[in-house]
């Protein structure tokens, strides 16, 4: 017997809140920690997150068995790459009022992060390339295999080594500057 009208959307959302539910009991950390290496603020890196979350929901029936952690990092990913750039946006609109004069103060979050080793650090892989930052966060934060960090940010395996390498690369080159 198949399910039509109503009975097939609710036994559709059931499984789309019972798969969500427990992917969200294992991956709702690691997706929040991902989010944040990317953007540095815990209230955006959840909500990225959470919006993840919400997406794939949302997608459950177009998301193949299997793949819903792989549609969670790249959705993660793409989340805050476009924080990224709304943040650019800020910046670009601040600068602007800085050269017409107004003066800008650092706040206590900037002070106390530029006096650790992990701002330094935080701050040599923002310099990165946007594409060679996220390989290395991926790789080295989150353990991922290359083919995992290929399906996150939809790049060839090969791709993910030649930015793994010039990303290193890049950083060794600042840390011998040093």
């Amino acid at each position: 017997m198949t399910l039509v009208g109503p009975r097939r959307d609710a036994a559709a959302r059931a499984a789309a809140d019972d798969g969500v539910s427990s992917l969200y009991a294992v991956h709702w950390r690691p997706m929040v920690r991902l989010a944040w290496l990317f953007v540095h603020d815990d209230l955006l890196a959840e909500e990225i997150a959470q919006d993840a979350f919400v997406a794939l929901h949302r997608k459950w029936h177009d998301v193949r068995e299997g793949r819903a952690a792989a549609y969670l990092r790249q959705s993660v990913v793409n989340g805050a790459r476009s924080a990224l750039r709304h943040h650019k946006v800020e910046q670009r609109y601040l600068d602007s009022n800085r050269a017409r004069g107004r003066l800008h103060v650092a706040s206590a979050e900037d002070s106390a992060m530029s006096a650790t080793g992990a701002a330094d650090l935080f701050a040599r892989l923002q310099r990165l390339p946007a594409r060679q930052r996220e390989v290395l966060v991926l790789r080295y934060y989150l353990d991922l295999s290359e083919a995992q960090i290929a399906e996150a940010l939809g790049i060839a395996p090969g791709s993910v080594k030649a930015h793994a390498h010039r990303g290193l690369a890049a950083l060794r080159t600042q840390m011998e500057e040093r």
